[in-house]
């Protein structure tokens, strides 16, 4: 009788682990998202409220007036590391859940060690709580990164319960789990990773994070597309997603905001791994232009924003006759599209010749170019290594390229040409609307504007003689 009775309490479903839907019958293909071989068998339990992990205070239930809101904001933990607390918007928020994911190998784990060390020293205790790592394992890594501090305790666990009577035993400033996909709860039946697991867990937290005021740092594994694996409904769940990128086997590495409930999306922290550890970068644009040749053809140097913060990177362009009858188009760091539409306006409207060329755009440094202001940049790239005319040397370019063969303005052109002015540029190529509407006072003093109203002027301008 009591087997039946708990046979009762359990049923099967399958679950897409790409999307999250739910369905009764396993079939190849998930109906909701149409991805193949995704859908898992769980078993699902109904909740037993006497094991509930965290009891939130009981919620007043009356509407407050916006006016009765506090209107300052909310006190920071403050960090010493300049690049991620530009990217958080400020410092970690008290009761916030942060998810941090990327490749393996690109450096979570050791950026967020460092990250606990700091608030160990500065404000107080910190919990790591480490689901595929030993304790042993995260003590050699603090050896080697030469951290040292009473104030970072270490857990090697991965019962989520178990996690949460640590936290409401040792009280901790902050709390890092790595990873949410390696920990599970006793009250679920599926492994650890699933997708009722990584839910149900991570529901777990967000919850003891907003009832004990303390900031939870979530680590998650990614798919083969980049991705954060498991659920869609864990980035919703979260106040803030940031993503590191970059190739493993390179130094430099670029942290981004992908959501953020306290402060903005269009942030990016730039970091470069050493035996030290994560490194971080405060003047990207020299370090990006460290190593260029300014005579070479087919090179150009393009004025990006990445939030509030003006970046100066080199975009190349090498074109080579094609062995095949279609000629090939290769973008990395920048739309592949856009690519293709900046060399129809190149063949259309300038009379550049490039159905039988080969190519290939590079942004160095790893860095991705998503704004239309590179647009210009790319386009004297190509034509300098079509026509074998180097660009002038102490030139920066700004500006959109319309089908027309028209330049388009873009926003900030101060800051751009401050940051620009500063690195030894002296001369900038951009839009004459964009010129005169930002007016002479606002420009830097040290560097010529040069505004120009089409792309075939633009080149005519630019390319050595």
């Amino acid at each position: 009788m009591a087997a039946a009775k708990d046979s009762g309490k359990e049923k099967k479903q399958f679950v897409c682990s790409s999307c999250g839907a739910t369905q009764l019958r396993w079939s190849g293909k998930c109906p909701e998202c149409g991805e193949w071989n995704t859908l898992e068998e769980v078993v699902v339990r109904a909740p037993d409220k006497s094991r509930s992990l965290v009891a939130l205070p009981a919620a007043s239930g009356k509407p407050v007036p916006l006016s009765a809101l506090a209107a300052d904001d909310m006190p920071r933990l403050p960090l010493r590391i300049a690049e991620l607390n530009r990217v958080l918007g400020g410092g970690i928020v008290p009761g916030s859940c942060v998810l941090v994911g990327g490749d393996p190998g690109i450096g979570k784990s050791t950026l967020l060690l460092q990250m606990a060390a700091d608030i160990a020293q500065s404000t107080g205790p910190v919990l790591y709580v480490s689901a595929e790592e030993s304790a042993h394992q995260i003590g050699r890594r603090a050896t080697r990164l030469g951290i040292q501090t009473e104030h970072l305790l270490i857990l090697s666990e991965i019962v989520v319960e178990a996690i949460v009577e640590q936290i409401e035993a040792t009280r901790p400033t902050l709390v890092i789990v790595d990873s949410i996909q390696a920990i599970y709860s006793g009250n679920g039946a599926s492994a650890a990773g699933t997708v009722s697991q990584v839910r149900d867990c991570a529901a777990a937290l967000l919850r003891l994070a907003k009832a004990q005021n303390v900031p939870v740092f979530l680590v998650g594994h990614v798919t083969k597309e980049g991705a954060i694996a498991g659920p869609r409904v864990l980035e919703h769940m979260v106040d803030a997603v940031l993503q590191l990128e970059g190739e493993r086997f390179h130094a430099f590495r670029l942290l981004r905001s992908v959501k953020n409930r306290f402060g903005s999306t269009n942030e990016v922290g730039v970091f470069q791994m050493s035996e030290q550890g994560m490194e971080e970068v405060r003047n990207p644009s020299e370090l990006f232009l460290a190593e260029r040749l300014p005579n070479a053809n087919g090179s150009a140097i393009v004025v990006s924003m990445e939030g509030t913060r003006p970046l100066l990177v080199e975009v190349q362009a090498l074109c080579s006759t094609t062995a095949f009858s279609m000629p090939r188009r290769t973008a990395n760091g920048i739309d592949a599209n856009r690519l293709l539409l900046l060399t129809a306006v190149l063949s259309k409207r300038v009379g550049m010749d490039l159905s039988d060329q080969d190519i290939f755009v590079n942004v160095v440094g790893g860095m991705s170019i998503d704004e239309p202001a590179a647009d210009l940049a790319v386009a004297c790239a190509i034509a300098s290594g079509f026509r074998n005319r180097p660009v002038w040397a102490d030139l920066v370019f700004v500006g959109e390229v319309g089908l027309s063969g028209e330049l388009r303005s873009t926003g900030q052109l101060a800051r751009r040409l401050h940051e620009a002015a500063k690195l030894g540029f002296t001369r900038a190529l951009a839009p004459r609307s964009m010129v005169q509407r930002s007016g002479g006072d606002s420009l830097p003093a040290g560097i010529e504007v040069i505004g120009v109203r089409t792309l075939q002027e633009a080149l005519e301008r630019a390319l050595v003689k």
